[in-house]
């Protein structure tokens, strides 16, 4: 087995965390300037609680990641 670095900033090679990335950089970094890594880390928590559990998803059909696995487990246990 061996490490295989991607390149930085390489949608091509790893989709899903430059799109979190990009996510993160918009609907945070540009909007906050911070006065300290503790301000970024509770304003980030904040954020993340949100985007796991509120916010739809264009991967889960628009629908909230509690909704998915909502709906989803329902399918699971009719069957």
């Amino acid at each position: 087995m061996t490490i295989d670095y991607i390149q930085a900033d390489s949608p091509y090679q790893n989709g899903y965390i430059e799109r979190f990335n990009r996510t993160y950089r918009i609907e945070i970094l540009d909007l906050y300037l911070f006065n300290n890594l503790e301000q970024a880390r509770n304003v980030t928590e904040e954020w993340l609680t949100i985007y796991n559990t509120e916010r739809p998803h264009e991967a889960l059909n628009n629908m909230t990641p509690i909704e998915y696995k909502t709906l989803r487990q329902a399918v699971l246990f009719s069957t």
